[in-house]
């Protein structure tokens, strides 16, 4: 087959193992590809220096073509300018499809918002193109959840464009089953769907090398609890700091562990040092080939988004990292999320923004056996492999694209 791939992200933008990795692989089983996407700006919201003053290029990057098209670079808080940012790059490739050529049999549409679904809706009707929709957020109810929007006609306007891209998708495949129920009210046939969990990136997180840093010695003889990736609105970390004094109290040996950046990071820290929390370690962000050693340390590894209903359909991204790792999970997210980690016997689920039962799930775990929690961790990894893992998912996506191909024919 020739696929052609859509994604407003794509290397050598971070961790984004949907992008090149997986070009990469559908590569290796014998299929053509090709990319559009946008000039790499993520997560500065500048573009890369190597790439600026060009207004577009193409480029091959491990014997795949890709093709940037000019997009206005932003990832900040700015509704204004992440409404340029995503609308940008959609109108740039919708220009470029009467160029595409017809012998391309699939397009596949993914990372990124639901603004890509123009370009792909031009595709189908200028080139008979179908194409399977990947959808990672429910547009618009992940923007209206997290605040970035409140106006009643935007959002109007988005769920109906939302629902025509899904309606004219050959398959649209979504990463949670509440995924599927929410989109299914879009009046979208259930026979669209797929699901399909997304998969971390092995080869960082299972491969990691040995690391080194200052923080390791603070983690010895220490439970330590890691927290690693963004710390923003969403992940409502307050309530695990709340949490820190109840456990302080049960299990002194407990130490939380927050990895990574985010805008809510200066605030949790000022916060910690107000409640003078000595159970509270923050790290900088690490590279992607650093982080699978970082959660190796860890005794348990912390999952926690706000109680908000979009969440409860919701898989974290660092779910599947975590799991692959081998270590107990404590969850604190309602929905999917938790069923998930309940049915692979992977560890504990808590209340998500309660700190009395976050730190009695902390507790818990740190007073169990070091048999019982090893065994968490395998259950987990074995789920992983069995549901999860990246040569699963590439099967699905390779029958799905065949039968969009037999469907459009």
């Amino acid at each position: 087959m020739k696929i052609l791939f859509l994604t407003h992200y794509f290397q050598p933008e971070p961790n984004f193992f949907f992008g090149l990795p997986f070009a990469e692989e559908l590569v290796r089983r014998g299929h053509e590809v090709e990319v559009l996407t946008g000039f790499p700006n993520y997560p500065g919201g500048k573009i890369y220096p190597e790439y600026r003053n060009k207004f577009f290029m193409t480029e091959v990057m491990n014997g795949i073509r890709v093709h940037r098209f000019p997009l206005y670079p932003s990832h900040g808080t700015s509704a204004l300018k992440r409404i340029l940012c995503y609308a940008s790059l959609s109108m740039a490739i919708a220009l470029y499809t009467p160029l595409v050529s017809r012998s391309f049999d699939v397009a596949y549409v993914c990372q990124g918002p639901a603004t890509l679904g123009l370009p792909a809706l031009l595709l189908k009707m200028l080139k008979n193109i179908p194409y399977v929709y990947h959808v990672q957020d429910i547009w618009p109810e992940s923007l209206f959840s997290t605040g970035m929007f409140n106006s009643k006609l935007a959002y109007k306007c988005l769920d109906k464009l939302c629902g025509f891209v899904y309606k004219n998708a050959e398959k649209v495949v979504v990463i949670s089953p509440g995924m599927k129920d929410v989109i299914t009210q879009k009046n979208v046939s259930s026979e669209k769907f797929e699901i399909i969990y997304n998969w971390c990136d092995e080869k960082n997180i299972l491969n990691s090398p040995v690391a080194r840093f200052k923080i390791f010695e603070q983690m010895k003889e220490r439970f330590n609890v890691i927290f690693a990736g963004n710390m923003g609105k969403a992940q409502s970390l307050s309530a695990v700091l709340q949490a820190a004094p109840i456990v302080a109290k049960e299990a002194p040996e407990v130490q939380f562990v927050f990895i990574g950046g985010g805008v809510e990071k200066d605030n949790l820290i000022r916060k910690s040092q107000e409640m003078n929390l000595q159970n509270i370690v923050f790290h900088e962000r690490v590279t992607s080939d650093q982080i699978g050693y970082f959660l190796k340390k860890a005794d348990v590894l912390l999952v926690h988004l706000k109680d908000d209903p979009l969440f409860r359909i919701t898989i974290p991204s660092k779910t599947q990292a975590y799991l692959a790792t081998g270590k107990p999970l404590l969850m604190a997210v309602k929905g999917d999320a938790a069923d998930l980690v309940k049915k692979a016997g992977a560890g504990i689920i808590v209340e998500p923004e309660n700190p009395q039962d976050i730190a009695r799930g902390v507790i818990e775990l740190a007073q169990m056996n070091d048999e019982t929690r090893c065994r968490m961790g395998e259950l987990g990894a074995q789920f992983y492999r069995q549901n999860m893992s990246f040569e699963r998912a590439a099967d699905r996506f390779e029958k799905i694209f065949t039968a969009a191909v037999k469907g459009n024919n």
